[in-house]
């Protein structure tokens, strides 16, 4: 009898301390999600262009600078950028052809996930199904733009587009 209400005892206290180790376990490696995420600085230059001689005028150059958090890959995904407090400018999510842009009170829908981010940023479309493979370390080809990885060990990536001319620069956090 004595056996049993000893071996009771030890239960109580040894079952919260087993539980209390299970929760402060890390996860198994299977466990973890698969999906792929960053944040740092974006920056978008998009330099004036010079319309030719009698059609006008041409279009003055264009910046776009923000904090960004990005997670998931080109086909499906989500981009919240962010001011430099923190709050959050937008959020645009992505995946199976279909793309949402919320910004303040209003939400838009696309089926082009680059018209919505040339409405996002104001100053042209980045290369996203690039980018994700750039932010890996890996050289991806994107119509027009030549990326630099040279500085992706210390978390830089710039890349630059011929025309309109324009300059990509993301330094990531760690």
């Amino acid at each position: 009898m004595r056996s049993a209400i000893a071996l009771m005892r030890s239960a109580i206290v040894v079952l919260p301390l087993l539980l209390w180790l299970v929760g402060c376990a890390p996860p198994a490696p299977g466990a973890r999600a698969q999906e792929d995420a960053w944040s740092g600085r974006i920056a978008l230059q998009v330099q004036a262009q010079a319309q030719a001689q009698g059609e006008g005028q041409g279009q003055a150059a264009q910046a776009f600078s923000a904090m960004f958090e990005l997670h998931g890959n080109a086909g499906s995904g989500g981009l919240v950028l962010l001011n430099p407090l923190g709050q959050r400018l937008a959020q645009l999510d992505w995946k199976d052809g279909h793309a949402q842009l919320h910004s303040g009170q209003e939400t838009r829908s696309s089926d082009s996930l680059d018209a919505l981010l040339q409405d996002l940023t104001g100053a042209g479309t980045i290369p996203v199904a690039a980018l994700f493979s750039w932010l890996k370390g890996i050289q991806a080809t994107a119509t027009g733009w030549q990326a630099d990885l040279s500085g992706i060990a210390d978390g830089r990536i710039s890349a630059r587009r011929d025309d309109p001319a324009a300059t990509l620069r993301i330094a990531l956090t760690r």
